[in-house]
């Protein structure tokens, strides 16, 4: 038996484990980046608001380092650089959960001790792990460009984002493959992994923001930081400008590297446990423990920090690009029509901000759904039952976890408001000001956030083992009906099956109070009515 023996079984059953989620990986990249495309060639046109948009994008700091560099006034570099983010974002991070998903939270659950009692050889579930994320990254690459070829963009420069897209998975799968060696918990794998993918990303940034704008002021050349990360060599690639197809053997090299490491690792350490060994918590729990609410914060209190740390980031990024609003939009009539829909009437920075609150909006409640499903997995782990097995009732666990789910989110959209603030007010001049008034514009988005948790509970409550893919096809499908119904022109019922599109527009409009109510409103029942519905009915594994 060699020790790759099993792997063509084990990547059968990881397909089937994962046939949902990697169907919507595959097909969701290229909506994304039609959608994106077909919103692009409405804003630009024309070769004038090209260039324009080149030459801000270029000459901003902050759009370099969010962006990327600006790569010409082609109409495939403006999607290339408004999808960029998006994408690599979410081809890092499904790469490395899958990953990990099927050889390190396999070790950690006993499903690989059960496999390995099989004819398995010692490096098939890792091989199997890596085919299955690669394969998934190549279709959702080939996918990609085949979407931007059928809105008219050139075939080359498609392919070659595709390809490059495909190339930051399949470089952040190999890297899953490491962490998951070296860290004896999934959650630990994953943790590595995103804080490489953060590290990378921010590398990336750097390297873009302190590079050099060309004598034509309409493209970038990166500094050295953007060289030492996948997310770099993207951008490298130039797609729709250079087309440099050499670039994409850096990924190659690294996946290769990295997976014979991944390799090595595998042979030197015992099957369940990690490299680095699992910290032994305290000898005595802490009182807050004995508590649904206090074991609730701790089961989440991780994931709300890693929200916090991006969340902030993003805000100080978002109120400094404020102030080149004008700059950026002044002469672009449509585009400023666009950003009038997303944020409604009023000074065009105003009108920036409240689209910014928007997506911030949606982006946070992407936390509420996580944290609601956090219930759902300690009941499909088990570990509820050891809890309900006390004196706490059903209520009162789920009470917990609610909780940390809405004081959390309430914290988040507080923490976007204040960070765009403080950034905006350092440079308007009014720091107190715009602190308090932006601050206050993001708590007023938590109600849409709160009535889609709600939703979520009532998933769990009454379809538990369908919750998690319907919970985030629900958030999905807000940011489809409420950011993009306009430029898709879906009809108006449609945009209103989101709550997001109820909200007011704030700070660029005044906030009504009835709106905010009544999906406050909506939330409390959602939520009243998933309880009541898991009270009723039996644990579902």
């Amino acid at each position: 038996m060699s020790a790759v023996t099993g792997t063509a079984r084990l990547v059968r059953l990881a397909v089937r484990r994962d046939r949902i989620k990697l169907l919507l990986w595959a097909f969701g990249m290229p909506a994304v980046a039609a959608t994106v495309a077909g919103s692009v060639i409405g804003l630009y046109d024309s070769e004038q608001d090209r260039i324009g948009y080149a030459s801000t994008t270029a000459a901003s700091v902050v759009a370099r380092a969010f962006n990327g560099p600006a790569s010409g006034p082609s109409l495939g570099a403006v999607v290339v650089a408004e999808a960029y983010l998006t994408l690599a974002l979410l081809a890092a991070l499904l790469s490395t959960f899958t990953v990990v998903r099927h050889t390190r939270q396999n070790e950690e659950t006993g499903r690989a001790e059960l496999i390995g009692s099989a004819v398995v050889g010692r490096l098939a579930p890792l091989t199997a792990a890596l085919l299955v994320t690669v394969a998934a990254n190549l279709v959702g690459g080939g996918l990609l460009a085949l979407a931007l070829i059928g809105v008219d963009l050139p075939a080359g420069g498609s392919v070659a984002f595709g390809a490059a897209i495909a190339g930051i998975g399949v470089a952040s799968a190999a890297i899953a493959a490491v962490t998951a060696q070296i860290s004896g918990t999934a959650r630990g794998a994953n943790g590595l992994a995103a804080a490489v993918v953060g590290i990378g990303f921010l590398l990336r940034a750097v390297g873009d923001a302190f590079g050099e704008v060309s004598a034509d002021g309409l493209r970038v050349l990166s500094a050295w930081p953007s060289w030492l990360t996948p997310f770099g060599w993207a951008n490298q690639v130039r797609p729709y400008d250079a087309d440099r197809w050499w670039v994409l053997a850096l990924p190659v090299g690294l996946f290769g590297l990295t997976v014979a490491l991944a390799y090595r690792l595998t042979e030197r350490r015992d099957l369940g446990s990690g490299l680095s060994p699992v910290r032994r918590g305290p000898a005595v729990a802490a009182s807050g423990l004995l508590s649904p609410v206090g074991l609730a914060w701790r089961l989440q209190r991780p994931t709300l920090i890693g929200w916090a740390v991006g969340v902030a980031v993003l805000g100080l990024a978002m109120g400094a690009l404020g102030d080149e609003v004008d700059d950026m939009l002044a002469d672009n009539a449509t585009a400023v029509e666009l950003m009038a829909q997303l944020g409604g009437a009023g000074a065009l920075v105003d009108v920036f901000l409240s689209a910014m609150f928007s997506v911030f909006a949606l982006a946070i409640a992407g936390y509420a759904v996580q944290a609601v499903l956090r219930l759902r997995s300690e009941e499909a782990s088990g570990a509820v039952e050891g809890v309900l097995a006390t004196a706490v009732s059903r209520w009162r666990w789920a009470a917990g976890h609610l909780l940390c789910a809405g004081l959390g989110t309430l914290g988040l959209l507080a923490l976007a408001g204040a960070s765009t603030g403080l950034s905006y007010g350092l440079i308007s001049g009014d720091v107190l000001g715009e602190l308090g008034r932006l601050t206050w514009a993001g708590l007023l988005q938590a109600p849409a956030a709160l009535a889609l948790a709600g939703l979520v509970v009532v998933l769990f409550g009454v379809l538990p083992r369908w919750s998690v893919p319907l919970g985030w096809a629900a958030l999905l499908l807000c940011v489809l009906f409420g950011q993009l119904g306009e430029v898709l022109k879906l009809p108006q019922p449609v945009l209103n099956l989101s709550p997001f599109s109820h909200l007011p527009a704030v700070p660029a409009d005044d906030p009504a109070a009835t709106p905010v109510a009544v999906l406050l409103a909506v939330a409390a029942a959602l939520t009243g009515l998933g309880l009541a519905a898991f009270r009723r009915r039996d644990l579902a594994a």
